[in-house]
């Protein structure tokens, strides 16, 4: 088992990366937030997880080690695998995906390509009591959550509203702020 990677990224495209790790380049997939985040020849270190299968190893990378944990409590459920759960991790931040469970609002989760009402109602159901063990907090959802909801109820794809709300999430505090900026960008202005 592979645990964490620390070395040089060499390349990137939207799904995987490669870290060169003394002279050998490990291929990495990540959530597209994260891939966000890295730059090439930057020197960085991702949790990971090794996903055995008949065909492949594949590794998925996770800057946070909640993350890592949330990942593996979705792929422990019956039709979720690694490409899915990563979808997931998408979607949104841990601490509001972990709302989303712990309330039971799996309509949310169907904002996922591919989780249907009753993949989502499963998810739901199966995390809602291990969710706990990831001690991350499941209060209410922040202003993040709420401008990419209003956003979305306003039309834009989630594709194009979550990295721009993430960006000015850590500019902004409330909800209003962050939509009337978001707009100006999504909009061009």
């Amino acid at each position: 088992m592979i645990g964490y990677i620390e070395g040089i990224v060499k390349y990137k495209d939207e799904r995987t990366l490669i870290v060169s790790v003394s002279g050998v380049g490990y291929v990495l997939f990540c959530a597209p937030q994260a891939l966000a985040r890295i730059e090439l020849e930057a020197q960085i270190t991702l949790w990971t997880h090794l996903a055995a299968r008949e065909d492949a190893l594949d590794l998925y990378g996770f800057f946070e080690r909640d993350e890592l944990q949330f990942f593996r409590l979705l792929i422990s459920i019956s039709g979720i695998g690694p490409k899915s759960a990563l979808n997931i991790l998408a979607l949104a931040d841990i601490t509001t995906l972990t709302h989303a469970i712990t309330s039971g609002d799996a309509g949310y989760l169907t904002k996922v390509s591919g989780v249907g009402k009753k993949l989502a109602a499963k998810i739901v159901l199966e995390l809602k009591d291990k969710i706990g063990t990831l001690n991350i907090s499941t209060g209410v959802p922040h202003a993040e959550t709420e401008a990419i909801e209003a956003l979305e109820a306003l039309g834009y794809l989630p594709r194009d509203t979550r990295e721009v709300v993430r960006v000015l999430a850590k500019e902004f505090k409330t909800s209003e702020d962050i939509i009337r900026r978001a707009l100006q960008i999504l909009g061009g202005h």
